[in-house]
């Protein structure tokens, strides 16, 4: 009997990644599409531990990729999505075409891909790929569908092994020598290393002193201005640009003069009732090109210096404009705009500011790197005529708006007219009383046709101040006209001292602008890799600032000694290029795995690397010397310091220690804070003598979590051990003698009434004894009485119930505990505390921002939203604009969804999905049924 023909039903099933585009899109498309959303990826490499048994011991073990068979990934479909694949396994059943319209990258194109592998259509497939959600960008698309680029799928499928791979291997490495939890990656260490080298820069650096005068001339009109002593009898005048990081002059700069205070006073001294004359004038016309339209990385810069947002942010805002059709595409790295997007652009300008902003012929931009690609276009304002910031204002949210205008504003200054004008540099001249000739410059620039900086200005990262105090070489400034020979009165001439200054700790967007111009990573890359060093503790923000931790700074010494080839920026830059290249069908994704994984020809492999170690020596990795005397070390709890113990010292004396505040960053700590530290530590440790119950010592120690005391079981000696009874093997071999399992020592945090200092044997034994069992109620339930996170509180069953105080712990009877468990639990709330901090009123809720002490620490809130306040981030940090990041951040993400239990299903279970490798000729079969 001949199979039965599936009847044609004219639906086409288009699935996109996201729900927010699914509304936008079949509006777009109309009646016979069906639009539905995979919600991101569907399926990626599980945890090794998550793997079935039988494959735990094969090749694949080790990463969930196959090492024996050309490292094929084994993929799993994840638990959370089974549900989304039956619902589009459902619908593909009612369609006669699958239309597969992920974004347009890397990470899209491998979305696609593993839907093709997964749900295994029997129709026709295209992939439709669109830069901009609007009836232009959709019906472009639909004129333009193509087949999977299975080139695409194998770079991101690389990327996606080489991160398991590089993480994998070196990741328990840090977890052995530096802490538990920590993580290595291709991107994000190198990163970190970045701000870490600042900071030894900052630490290494001696600032040098310089002085200079400033005095203001005018001319017998009464025009004035002001100008600074340049050049002393014609050897120009040091200024912080002629030093070098150690505080010493360049050896280059040798025709100069550096003067200190006294020889800068002594000069103004003598220069009073001296007569000035301009020496010279020099014009120099001016000209500033608009910035090139917005690409993922230039637009995570811009929104970090002019609206201080995080990069994450950013993104999050941006991906919300592009899935309801304000913007295109936002992670390109391409500044490319279309010819419609061009014309849309010179048209706005030409209304706006006339037809004079606009240049002749339209700009072109080219990207810095040959290998931008991808989205193809720049962010810009989505639709062929770009709607005005004012028009949709009513439909965007205070943060989509401001991020839509910063948009508008730079597509459409980046097809508008140079700015024109020049530069005025007028120099001038007095002999002083001692016969030195002192040489004054003032310089000032002048616009006469502001051009595109009618619309736009692109801001500027912090620089270092050359002449310690900020300056800006573009500022605005008008000179009197003069002439050579001109006479000029000099007036208020004041010597100034200045400092040279450390490099500026690099910005969230300063770093992204380092690592774009050293080609590491990805523009979708620096936002995740920002938050990755972040969270794991590696970096924390001061301000706008990133500051590194001292674990950043063990780490780094770990990797730099040990995988140096891995945090090398070039080879990182060069790991871009080869995926670059298997992105283009250049290079093969087996060869460049086999190269990079096992080496070849002289080309270590990281496998051999890690393979041959050595010996780490960890105490080392985690020591930072401070003094000659004094080092920082890295410890379980924190860093502390330590300082070593002097010559002749007897046997078992400790020496001196101090904590370090989590909240000094690694250049404040010099010789003289350390020993601030030293001065003003508590003591951290004290032995109180010996529980006469089991002869053991018992100490008090100031921890990272509070203070607390505990009990010293000492170790067995090698007679002790060799005392044990004798374990056999079945041969009747006796079994090698070995150390029994260590025992847990009690312990117990002091009261907030006592102190290391203060606490006796006693109060020990006390607390070492809790919880304390007051006895049984009726049923013969037992009650006991102890102290815990959030307080002291009884204890029956699983019925908890607070006690007023901790000293209560010791003196609360059965009769009282009784009494309390038979009055109803209170739920109510507390009574109001004051908050710990107050930052004045959100700008987007508009109501005000405090700080309160919540059960799981400190979090902000606008009485709408709440945020826990960063791990490492203190309340003497926290600023104004980190909250209202902060709470935007949170406000972008959304309320935390909830899955809902579920009754159980009364038909049959479903068939379980198959969570198979991935065979090595899937990827061209899924090309084929494209056709």
């Amino acid at each position: 009997m001949p199979a039965k023909v599936k009847e044609k039903t004219g639906k086409k099933l288009v699935i996109v990644e996201s729900p927010a585009k699914v509304k936008s899109i079949a509006k777009y498309l109309g009646e016979g599409f069906d639009v539905d959303a995979s919600v991101g990826h569907i399926r990626d490499l599980p945890q090794p531990s998550e793997l079935p048994t039988e494959l735990k011991k094969t090749s694949v073990g080790k990463f969930a990729v196959d090492l024996d068979n050309d490292f094929e990934p084994y993929y799993v479909v994840y638990p959370d999505k089974k549900k989304r694949v039956s619902e589009l396994k459902a619908k593909l059943k009612e369609a006669d075409e699958l239309y597969l319209a992920t974004d347009a990258d890397r990470e899209g194109e491998a979305i696609a891909w593993h839907l093709l592998q997964v749900l295994k259509p029997k129709v026709p497939v295209r992939r439709l790929a669109f830069t901009e959600i609007t009836k232009e960008g959709i019906a472009r698309a639909l004129d333009n569908m193509r087949e999977l680029d299975t080139d695409l799928v194998d770079a991101q499928e690389t990327r996606r092994v080489l991160d398991r791979l590089y993480g994998y291997e070196i990741s328990p490495v840090l977890w052995r020598k530096v802490a538990r939890g920590l993580s290595a990656g291709r991107v994000q260490s190198v990163a970190t290393r970045l701000v870490v080298e600042r900071e030894r820069e900052r630490m290494a650096f001696i600032s040098a002193g310089y002085w200079d005068i400033k005095g203001n001339f005018a001319t017998s009109n009464g025009e004035a201005f002001a100008a600074k002593l340049s050049a002393v009898d014609g050897a120009r005048v040091a200024t912080g640009r002629d030093f070098d990081d150690r505080g010493q002059l360049k050896s280059s700069r040798s025709a100069l003069t550096h003067l200190n205070q006294e020889a800068a006073e002594s000069l103004v001294a003598n220069l009073a009732n001296t007569d000035f004359a301009v020496t010279s004038v020099e014009d120099k016309p001016y000209t500033r090109r608009p910035a090139a339209p917005f690409t993922t990385s230039t637009l995570q810069q811009e929104a970090s210096r002019k609206l201080r947002w995080s990069s994450k942010l950013t993104m999050q805002i941006a991906q919300r404009l592009y899935e309801n059709g304000y913007i295109t595409y936002m992670r390109t790295d391409s500044v490319f705009l279309s010819n419609e997007a061009v014309s849309a652009a010179r048209k706005q300008a030409t209304e706006l500011y006339g037809p004079d902003a606009v240049p002749a012929k339209p700009r072109v931009y080219k990207a810095k790197s040959d290998a931008a690609q991808e989205a193809h276009e720049a962010i810009r304002p989505a639709g062929d005529m770009f709607r005005r910031p004012t028009a949709v204002r009513s439909s965007l949210s205070k943060d989509e708006y401001t991020l839509y205008e910063l948009i508008w504003k730079r597509t459409v200054a980046s097809q508008m007219a140079d700015a024109k004008g020049f530069t005025a540099t007028i120099k001038l001249a007095g002999t002083a009383s001692d016969n030195r000739v002192a040489e004054f410059s003032a310089s000032g620039t002048v616009i006469t046709f502001r051009g595109f900086l009618a619309a736009y200005e692109e801001g500027k990262d912090e620089q270092r101040a050359e002449n310690g105090e900020a300056n800006d070489a573009n500022a605005e400034a008008r000179l009197p006209q003069l002439a050579v020979g001109q006479s000029l009165a000099g007036d208020e001439l004041t010597a100034l001292g200045h400092e040279t200054t450390p490099p500026a700790r690099y910005t969230e967007a300063s770093i992204v602008a380092e690592l774009e111009k050293r080609e590491i990573g990805r523009p979708s890359t620096y936002a995740p890799t920002i938050s990755t060093i972040m969270d794991r503790g590696y970096v924390t923000k001061r301000g706008g600032a990133l500051v590194p931790s001292w674990i950043a700074f063990s780490v780094i010494r770990l990797l730099e000694e040990h995988f140096a080839q891995y945090v090398d920026y070039d080879f990182t830059a060069r790991l871009e290029d080869d995926l670059d290249e298997i992105a283009k069908g250049q290079r093969a994704r087996t060869d460049w795995l086999n190269l990079f994984y096992f080496g070849k020809d002289g080309v270590e492999g990281l496998k051999h690397v890690v393979d041959n170690l050595g010996d780490i020596d960890a105490r080392a990795i985690n020591s930072i010397k401070v003094t000659d005397d004094i080092t920082l070390r890295v410890g379980k709890f924190g860093p502390y310091l330590e300082r070593a113990l002097p010559e002749g010292a007897e046997e078992g004396t400790e020496p001196q220690r101090a904590n370090v505040p989590e909240d000094l960053a690694p250049d404040e700590l010099t010789a003289e804070k350390a020993e601030e530290l030293f001065a003003n530590s508590k003591v951290s440790e004290k032995e109180l003598g010996v529980d006469p119950e089991t002869g053991r010592k018992i100490v008090a120690k100031d921890g990272r979590y509070g203070a607390y005391v505990t009990e010293i079981i000492p170790e067995l000696t090698e007679e002790e051990i060799a005392a044990l009874p004798v374990e056999y093997y079945k041969n009747g071999k006796p079994k090698p003698p070995k150390k029994p399992a260590k025992i847990k020592p009690r312990t117990g945090s002091l009261f907030k009434s006592m102190s290391v200092e203060t606490v006796t044997l006693d109060d020990a034994l006390k607390l070492l004894s809790l919880p304390r069992v007051l006895g049984a109620d009726a049923e013969g339930e037992e009650i006991t009485v102890q102290n815990g996170r959030f307080g002291p509180y009884l204890k029956k069953g699983s019925d908890s119930r607070s006690i007023e105080s901790e000293e209560q712990i010791f003196t609360i009877t059965l009769e009282e505990a009784l009494e309390i468990y038979s009055q109803p639990k209170q739920r109510g709330r507390r009574a109001a505390v004051p908050p710990l901090a107050e930052f004045g009123v959100d700008p987007t809720s508009e109501k005000n921002i405090v700080v309160k002490d919540g059960r799981f620490g400190p979090y902000i809130t606008d009485g709408v939203t709440n945020i826990t306040v960063p791990r490492g981030t203190s309340l003497e940090e926290l600023t104004r604009e980190q909250a209202i990041e902060l709470l935007a951040d949170k406000r972008a993400r959304g309320p935390v969804k909830r899955t809902a239990k579920k009754a159980p299903a009364k038909k049959p279970a479903a068939k379980k999905t198959t969570t198979a490798k991935k065979a090595p000729a899937k990827k061209p079969a899924a090309k084929k049924t494209e056709k």
